[in-house]
C-alpha cells in the first residue's frame, strides 16, 4: 500500500474513533449542597477519618469486630469476588498481546481405496504460531477499561460489606448491653416491689392498711416479675446474631461491657463536606465503577460493528519422514479481516442496549448520590435529637428518683397513701428503662452516623 493510502486510512480510522458516540458518555456531575446539614460546619474533617478500632474504644466489641471481620462468611465471599475480578482484568489485559502457541502431531494415515492398493501417508510436524489482532477501534481497549472497572467495583463493595458489617456487629453488641442493663433494672426493682409486698401484707395482717394496699403491691410484683422472661430471650437471639455475624456457632458467649448510663456523648461531631463524603463512601465509589463499566460496554459494542484485522505468523517442521525431520521447516503469515456483511442489525441493536444500560447506570450513579447526602442529613439530625432526649431522659430519671424518696418520707408520716408510693416507685421505674433506651438509640445513631459518613472499612483492619 502506498504511503499516502496508509495515511488516509489511519486518518479515517482517528476520524471515526473521534465521532464515536462513547466520547459523549461521561460521568454525570451532580449538584452538591454546601454542606451535609443546615446546621453543621463546612468543615473537611469528619469522624470517618478515625479507624473503627480508636472510634468504638471497647475492647470487647474490637475483639468482636476483628473475628466477624475474620470469618464472616459474607466476607469471605466478597474477597473471594474479588480475587475474582482481578483474574478476569487480568485476562483481559493480556488480550492486548500477541499470543504464541505451540503445537506436536503425528500422524499416520492409512488409505484404502476401491481398485487400487492400499497406501500410507505418514506425516510429523512441530508448530509455533504467533497470533495478534491489531486493535483498530478499540475493542480490546474497551473490554480491559471493563474489567478494570468491574475489578475496582468488587473492591469498592467488599469495603462496603466491610463497613456494613462493622455498624452491624456494633449496632447488635449495644443493643445486647443494653438489654443487660435493663434486665439489671427490672431485676433491681423486682428486689424493691417484693420488700414492698412483703411490708404491704405486714401492714394488712396488722390491721394498719387494707387489702387493697397489698394486693396492689402484688400486682406490680407480677408485672414487673413478667418483663425478665422476654428479656431474657432477647439477650439470647441477640448473642445468637453477633455469633452468627462472627461466622460461630449459637452456643458462643458475647462478652461484654456494662452499659455506662451517664457517659456523656458529644453534642455534635465533625461531619466533613459533600464532595468528601462522596470520596469516602465505598459504595458510591462502587456505582461509578459500575458507571464507567457500562461506558466501556458502549464501547465495545460500538468497535464491534467495524472490521476487525488479524495476523497469524506460522513456522516450524513438518515431514512424512522423520529421518528428514529438522531439515523440513515451513513458515506462512496470514492476514485476516473480519467484517459484518449483513446482520439484521443485531450489532446496532446491541449497540443501542449499551447505550440504554449505560444511561441505566448513570442513573443509578444520581440516585445513590442523592440517597447517600439524605442519609447523611438524616443520621446527623437524629444523633442531635436523640442526644438531646437522652440529656432529657437522664433529667427525669434523677426527677423521679427524688419523687420516690418524697413519698416515702410523706408515707411514714402519713401525708398521703401507699398507693401514692406505688405510683411514684412505678413513674421511676419508666424513667430508668426511658433513660437505658434512650442511651441505647443514642449509640446506635452514633453507629449509623458513622457509617453513614463512611467510616468503618480503612485498610489495614
Amino acid at each position: 500500500m502506498k504511503p499516502i493510502a496508509i495515511l488516509i486510512s489511519w486518518a479515517a480510522i482517528g476520524w471515526l474513533a473521534a465521532c464515536s458516540p462513547v466520547r459523549h458518555c461521561q460521568a454525570p456531575e451532580v449538584a452538591l449542597p454546601e454542606r451535609i446539614a443546615a446546621e453543621a460546619p463546612a468543615d473537611s474533617a469528619t469522624i470517618a477519618d478515625m479507624e473503627w478500632w480508636r472510634f468504638y474504644g471497647d475492647a470487647h466489641l474490637c475483639g468482636i469486630i476483628e473475628r466477624t471481620l475474620a470469618n464472616n462468611r459474607d466476607m469471605l465471599a466478597a474477597a473471594a469476588r474479588v480475587e475474582q475480578m482481578r483474574q478476569l482484568y487480568r485476562i483481559d489485559k493480556a488480550e492486548r498481546l500477541p499470543n504464541l502457541s505451540a503445537s506436536g502431531y503425528a500422524d499416520y494415515e492409512t488409505n484404502d481405496y476401491a481398485g487400487k492398493s492400499p497406501s500410507r501417508d505418514p506425516e510429523f510436524g512441530a508448530k509455533l504460531t504467533l497470533a495478534w489482532e491489531l486493535d483498530l477501534w478499540g475493542n480490546l481497549r474497551w473490554a480491559k477499561r471493563r474489567s478494570g472497572a468491574r475489578y475496582e467495583a468488587s473492591i469498592e463493595e467488599e469495603r462496603a460489606m466491610r463497613r456494613t458489617l462493622v455498624a452491624e456487629v456494633a449496632a447488635a453488641y449495644f443493643r445486647l448491653v443494653a438489654l443487660d442493663n435493663e434486665l439489671s433494672i427490672v431485676r433491681r426493682t423486682l428486689a424493691t416491689r417484693n420488700e414492698g409486698v412483703e411490708q404491704a401484707r405486714l401492714r394488712f395482717e396488722g390491721g394498719l392498711t387494707s387489702e387493697t394496699v397489698y394486693q396492689q403491691a402484688q400486682v406490680e410484683y407480677a408485672s414487673t416479675a413478667t418483663l425478665i422472661p422476654d428479656l431474657e430471650r432477647r439477650i439470647e437471639t441477640t448473642e445468637n446474631a453477633i455469633a452468627l455475624l462472627m461466622g460461630e456457632t449459637p452456643d458462643l458467649r458475647i462478652e461484654r461491657h456494662r452499659m455506662e448510663i451517664d457517659e456523656l456523648l458529644p453534642d455534635s461531631l465533625p461531619v466533613g463536606v459533600p464532595s468528601g463524603l462522596l470520596q469516602r463512601r465505598p459504595d458510591v465509589r462502587a456505582s461509578e465503577q459500575q458507571l464507567r463499566a457500562a461506558m466501556a460496554s458502549v464501547g465495545i459494542a460500538y468497535a464491534d460493528r467495524f472490521p476487525r484485522l488479524s495476523f497469524n505468523l506460522t513456522g516450524g517442521l513438518e515431514n512424512d519422514d522423520l529421518s528428514g525431520f529438522f531439515r523440513s521447516p515451513f513458515s506462512y503469515v496470514v492476514g485476516r479481516l473480519a467484517s459484518p456483511v449483513f446482520g439484521f442489525g443485531r450489532k446496532q441493536a446491541r449497540y443501542r442496549a449499551a447505550l440504554a444500560a449505560y444511561d441505566e447506570a448513570r442513573y443509578g450513579y444520581e440516585q445513590k448520590v442523592l440517597e447517600v447526602l439524605r442519609e447523611a442529613n438524616d443520621a446527623v439530625i437524629t444523633y442531635r435529637n436523640l442526644r438531646k432526649t437522652a440529656t432529657l431522659k437522664a433529667t427525669l430519671r434523677d426527677a423521679a428518683r427524688k419523687y420516690v424518696e418524697l413519698a416515702y418520707l410523706q408515707y411514714r408520716n402519713g401525708a398521703i397513701n401507699y398507693i401514692d408510693v406505688l405510683d411514684a416507685q412505678r413513674r421511676y421505674f419508666d424513667a430508668q428503662i426511658g433513660l437505658s433506651n434512650a442511651v441505647r438509640d443514642e449509640h446506635l445513631a452514633l453507629v449509623q452516623l458513622y457509617k453513614t459518613l463512611g467510616g468503618g472499612w480503612q485498610l489495614g483492619d
